[in-house]
């Protein structure tokens, strides 16, 4: 008699019915309507922002604002939470992903293997949640593209165009992995040394392989963003204010972290391999670093480790709250621990995940935390590749990295079903984007003036 065990409701129609049924859903949720924005005129951006200001370390909620109001792309880098609330209100197809929550051009990286292999990947998973509709994630990439190209004062033209690139590079990389097996899916990559064989930009290139270099761990020490360490009768983190500095327990109460009791509950989530490679390792010094932009204010730590002889081991300990993307509502929540979100998500979608990606919590304060290896190997700021003339290669890149992540806990076959061959798609979500960033544009003025009008308040009452 034959075995059949059901492991879970999953589809197991054939690649060519899923096919069909992606894009059947085209009469449930045309392609076309993807370009409307709608259901973002009765809320505050600012209002929503400040939601999460009493979460966030107060010293450090000035200096969130300050990197947001430096320009619109700036502003659209720590509104996911904004975004979240507007893409509630947009239509989707219901083909569901384990979704980054926070897709922008920024957020993807490159880094090593432990077989020293050079991928580019999406790199931040903060608001990572899973059984979220692929559009969510797409439209915050295709968002950010045409912001950060306004930004850098390119033309609504140059950025739509740009956009359309990004959508387009997405669904073709769908429809390569099409035919793949889901084993093969989970086992493809984007290797960077192979990306720069697609790159027609020569500049780019070149910069590419100096971020090859550097995710060998080449020239680190050369990173002004990098920890540095100072040589006394213990090394030491040394200060780097506002990004990298020491709390002081008697003046930062409230920021006190029981490192003993948190590093042993992170140890014990980790493989028994790894806490055989942990325990090599001692703490020797902590120190507190504001981080990106969205998550300025929130609990990160950085922990030097050291071998017995002197090799140093770099660790993040990251607040994980929980993710923007609940506000999507539709009953998309993650019960359990934040920080476990994160590595389920980052597990789920990277190809080679961090050797060291644990989660741990303080119960003093009852704060959660992923930890991860301290990496710093991303490309650099978005304006310069824009001067480089290298954003149009960059942004498929991005594109074809968010299409594998996505193919890994999603259907390809219903995704590729549904965008189809054509290039419908990526012009509705062209025309999305153009008009997201117009959105951004009025909201970064209003964080901006909002701020402007706080300060002067707190001018009349010195004053005073």
């Amino acid at each position: 008699m034959p075995l059949s065990v059901e492991l879970r409701a999953v589809n197991l129609a054939t690649r060519a019915e899923r096919f069909r049924q992606g894009k059947k859903l085209r009469q449930h949720v045309a392609r076309e309507r993807h370009a409307d924005l709608k259901g973002v005129g009765s809320r505050s951006a600012v209002a929503i922002l400040a939601e999460s200001d009493p979460e966030r370390v107060p010293e450090l909620v000035a200096e969130r604002y300050a990197r947001m109001m430096e320009n619109s792309f700036a502003f659209l880098r720590g509104a996911a939470a904004v975004m979240a609330a507007d893409l509630a209100h947009q239509p989707v197809p219901g083909i569901k992903v384990q979704a980054c929550g926070d897709s922008h051009v920024m957020n993807f990286g490159a880094f090593v293997t432990p077989e020293d292999n050079i991928l580019f990947d999406v790199n931040d998973f903060d608001e990572t949640i899973a059984d979220v509709d692929f559009t969510v994630d797409l439209k915050r990439l295709a968002a950010s593209v045409a912001v950060a190209a306004l930004a850098s004062g390119e033309s609504k033209n140059r950025a739509r165009a740009l956009v359309s690139a990004t959508v387009g590079a997405y669904r073709k990389h769908v429809f390569s992995l099409l035919d793949l097996s889901p084993l093969e899916i989970w086992h493809s990559r984007i290797d960077l040394e192979e990306q720069l064989k697609l790159i027609g930009n020569k500049t780019l290139r070149r910069k590419l392989a100096m971020i090859i270099g550097k995710a060998r761990g080449e020239g680190l020490e050369k990173d002004d963003n990098f920890p540095r360490l100072i040589k006394g009768s213990e090394l030491r983190i040394a200060d780097k204010p506002p990004t990298i500095f020491h709390l002081e327990p008697s003046t930062h109460v409230a920021h006190k972290l029981d490192t003993d009791r948190v590093f042993a509950m992170y140890r014990e989530c980790l493989g028994t391999d790894r806490r055989h490679i942990l325990d090599r390792h001692k703490i020797v010094d902590l120190a507190f670093k504001a981080v990106g932009v969205g998550s300025v204010g929130t609990y990160c730590y950085i922990a030097l480790l050291m071998t017995g002889d002197s090799e140093p081991l770099f660790l993040q300990l990251k607040q994980a709250q929980r993710s923007v993307l609940e506000r999507l509502g539709g009953g998309i929540a993650y019960v359990g621990h934040q920080g476990q979100r994160v590595v389920e998500g980052q597990q789920m979608m990277q190809a080679a995940s961090d050797i060291f990606l644990g989660h741990t919590q303080d119960d003093e304060t009852g704060r959660q935390f992923y930890v991860r290896t301290l990496k710093n190997h991303r490309l650099g700021g978005i304006s310069e590749i824009s001067e480089l003339e290298a954003l149009s290669d960059y942004v498929r890149v991005c594109g074809r990295t968010l299409a594998r992540a996505h193919a890994r806990s999603g259907d390809p076959a219903l995704i590729a079903g549904y965008l189809g061959k054509s290039e419908t798609m990526d012009d509705a979500l062209a025309s999305f984007a153009i008009a997201y960033a117009g959105q951004t544009a009025v909201d970064h003025a209003a964080l901006v003036k909002a701020r402007s009008n706080r300060d002067k308040k707190k001018l009349k009452l010195v004053a005073a």
